[in-house]
């Protein structure tokens, strides 16, 4: 059985520009297996993210300990590094390692240029969005180095995890400082094919003809191309997130991912059933409410609540077919029920609208004209989900079956109108959609199907593809339409047709869709899902095993100073804390 070959670790750092930084979907999949994997390894388990917070008031998902790796942390500091350490307040309370990599944007050039020189990683015309993150990568692996020659042994099995180009220049480091470090880097999207699919040309059936590196020269991509391709090269173990990224990998980036590691979800997001009724209810009370303050007018209790979220991405994510699918229904006689459509997708808000805000707080009676935004939107003139609202006349008149709320916002709890976050607020729908063109897993569905609600996909996203056998309609809790370069207009009427019928099911079927939504979301659960990273983590091992002894048989052996090879002082104070 392959279980007893597999080699496990003893320490694993995992490196992301998106610990205790939410900004896309790569932080659910951090956040979420956190647990899974504090409960494996305890305080051997060590997350890196930037220490990028501006906020005002304390950071609100780290909390600083100074007492903890404090021998550590001072030795780091005298060498110049700035870092904070402390625990993510999530479940499991990962320690978290928080870099400030600023000190290193005067060797900016020197750094860059050592890339090009050892790796051929082509920085020129880098820009700051790609300049930012590999200082960040660069800063995460000296962070480990330090980490490494201060608490551990050369019996110890290490892995450091990195996710996306954005952290691989931390990889590129450790392989050449520190060969007994395995390394693991994982792609969720590749950047050619991300750049590719929303471009608008036809993505899937030109897939074959595309040149990666012309691509991304086209799409000035170069830097952020060449440092994925030649992470994922050096990389102890590939991975990708399912087989239809893996089919880009190949493609774009020239390496077949060693093996597929989907994303998971831990339940601990999903409240108990007492608490989840009680949050329900608050949700949908909070949801009426600003539909309602838009509208003018009060809505149905019932009222079918709808929700679409995720990242600007307007054809990427299937908001486009989402809308137009509003627009149909928005038509049809056969809706009975009113329907209220919500539009979750950050963008560059101005914060609450005022007028909205009176009208919600009841201190002002003025009458909102054909509103949809509860956020005001910088350049809301030429913004396409606006764009796309307007053109199939969804504007919230009293006599529209349809209403349309788009918030511009993140849901933190603090965003003026909703002031809950998006779980909290994610309890009170009746049905999402997400009928993406691209989506390499497809978190928000995940999501969704976790918070008992039926959920529309499709066969372009990872999670669809894997649950798409034997899933026959929204009423058995997930609907995975076909989407494919020429199949538009049948995708909006498929998510017109599904919600359509979802609005007119009984009380009886609706509680059974809701209840099956539960269960298939159990599928993806973390303690199911994590054993192919305990076996992508295994292969990195076995393989940096090998160099370590071929080094070693060359005379070169790790590098590290003699003195080291025994514990450190520091390494007691590591099992004090793990204790």
């Amino acid at each position: 059985m392959i279980s007893e070959k597999i080699i496990r670790p003893d320490y694993v750092f995992e490196v992301s520009w998106e610990v205790c930084n939410k900004v896309g979907g790569i932080y659910t999949v951090v956040s979420t297996k956190a647990q899974t994997m504090v409960d494996g390894l305890g305080d051997n388990f060590i997350m890196i993210g930037p220490d990028i917070w501006k906020g005002p008031g304390d950071h609100p998902e780290f909390t600083e300990d100074k007492g903890l790796l404090a021998s550590w942390r001072a030795d780091v500091e005298s060498n110049g590094f700035r870092i904070k350490v402390g625990r993510w307040k999530i479940a499991g309370n990962p320690i978290v390692v928080l870099v400030d990599f600023a000190p290193f944007f005067t060797q900016k050039d020197a750094i860059l240029t050592e890339l090009w020189t050892r790796y051929k990683v082509d920085s020129l015309t880098g820009r700051w969005d790609y300049i930012e993150p590999a200082l960040f990568g660069y800063a995460a692996g000296k962070v480990i180095e330090s980490f490494y020659s201060f608490h551990l042994t050369l019996s110890d099995k290490i892995i450091a995890q990195f996710h996306e180009w954005i952290t691989g220049v931390g990889l590129l480091y450790l392989n050449e400082h520190v060969s007994q470090i395995a390394t693991v880097f994982t792609t969720h999207a590749t950047v050619v094919g991300r750049a590719l699919a929303g471009s608008g040309l036809p993505f899937y059936s030109r897939f074959d003809t595309f040149n990666a590196d012309t691509e991304a020269r086209n799409y000035n991509d170069i830097a952020k191309h060449s440092l994925e391709k030649v992470s994922a090269a050096n990389a102890d173990c590939f991975t990708t997130v399912s087989e239809i990224t893996g089919k880009e990998c190949s493609r774009f980036l020239g390496k077949k991912p060693d093996i597929i590691t989907p994303n998971g979800f831990d339940d601990c997001i999903v409240p108990n059933p007492v608490i989840f009724r009680k949050k329900r209810i608050t949700a949908r009370k909070k949801l009426l409410q600003v539909a309602n303050a838009l509208a003018g007018q009060d809505l149905a209790e019932d009222s079918l609540l709808a929700i679409t979220s995720g990242r600007y991405e307007f054809h990427d994510k299937g908001v486009d077919v989402f809308i137009d699918a509003l627009g149909v229904l928005g038509k049809t006689i056969s809706l009975k029920k009113q329907l209220v459509a919500f539009i979750f997708i950050p963008a560059n808000h101005g914060g609450p609208c005022l007028d909205l805000l009176e009208r919600i707080k009841k201190t002002a009676n003025t009458e909102m004209k054909n509103e949809v935004l509860t956020h005001s939107l910088k350049g809301s003139e030429c913004d396409p989900i606006l764009g796309f609202i307007n053109k199939n006349q969804l504007n919230n008149l009293k006599e529209n079956k349809v209403k349309v709320v788009f918030a511009p916002v993140y849901l933190d709890g603090n965003d003026g109108i909703f002031n809950l976050t998006y779980y909290d607020l994610l309890t009170g729908f009746d049905i999402s959609a997400f009928p993406s063109y691209y989506e390499p897993w497809g978190y928000t569905p995940l999501e969704s199907l976790a918070f008992h609600i039926p959920t529309i996909t499709t066969n372009l996203s990872g999670f669809g593809q894997v649950v798409r056998s034997g899933i026959i309609d929204i009423n058995h809790g997930l609907a995975v339409i076909e989407r494919n370069d020429n199949n538009y207009s049948e995708a909006v009427k498929n998510v017109a047709d599904i919600m359509l019928e979802y609005s007119s099911n009984s009380a009886k079927l609706v509680n059974t869709a809701r209840k099956a939504a539960s269960l298939l979301s159990c599928s993806a659960l973390w303690k199911n899902l994590i054993q192919e990273y305990k076996i992508a983590y295994s292969l990195a091992l076995g393989k940096a095993a090998k160099r370590s002894n071929a080094l070693d048989i060359q005379g070169i052996g790790v590098k590290r100073s003699a003195e080291n090879l025994l514990q450190s002082p520091g390494q007691k104070e590591l099992e004090q804390t793990e204790s």
